[in-house]
């Protein structure tokens, strides 16, 4: 089971200019197995393109689940961004680094408990995370496997006509 990251599904419904990439990404993923989105994939989706029925039907639609984050990847998520704040504190390198990086949902040294609950819940309870984020997954979330859309895939669209 893989999971998918806010930015890949914004891109793919979005239509925006890396929505070729993301839907290849997704098609290949979905030809090995499930593909999900955990709760707060599917609440920064909705914030982003609107009315969360009409969000998850399309979801539902490309053949995407739901998959809750469960205890233990939320209490991992909360020891990770812990973490993160130390060195943030710690390390000035490290500080000036994370003032540098943005993420692609603007996140930056910022990061909020919600890309700490979407690493955990794909590190502890999916096989990897499609993601555009792959600098902050890869760092954050050693051994995690991060799938980064790259390449227009041709052929039949999993977007809506």
């Amino acid at each position: 089971m893989i999971a998918v990251d806010s930015s890949v599904l914004i891109d793919l419904l979005g239509d925006a200019p890396g929505a070729d990439a993301a839907e290849a990404a997704l098609r290949l993923a979905l030809s090995t197995g499930p593909v999900v989105l955990c709760d707060v994939v599917l609440s920064e989706v909705t914030a982003g393109l609107g009315h969360g029925s009409e969000v998850m039907d399309a979801l539902e639609e490309m053949g995407l689940g739901f998959s809750a984050i469960d205890q233990r990847a939320a209490i991992r998520a909360g020891e990770m961004q812990r973490k993160f704040k130390q060195r943030l504190r710690d390390d000035p390198k490290v500080g000036a680094k994370a003032a540098k990086s943005v993420s692609p949902d603007g996140a930056g040294a910022a990061r909020a408990i919600a890309d700490f609950l979407v690493g955990a819940h794909a590190m502890l309870q999916c096989d990897g995370l499609i993601t555009r984020d792959q600098g902050f997954f890869r760092d954050y979330f050693k051994g995690l496997k991060v799938i980064v859309p790259t390449e227009p895939l041709h052929g039949r669209s999993l977007r809506a006509p």
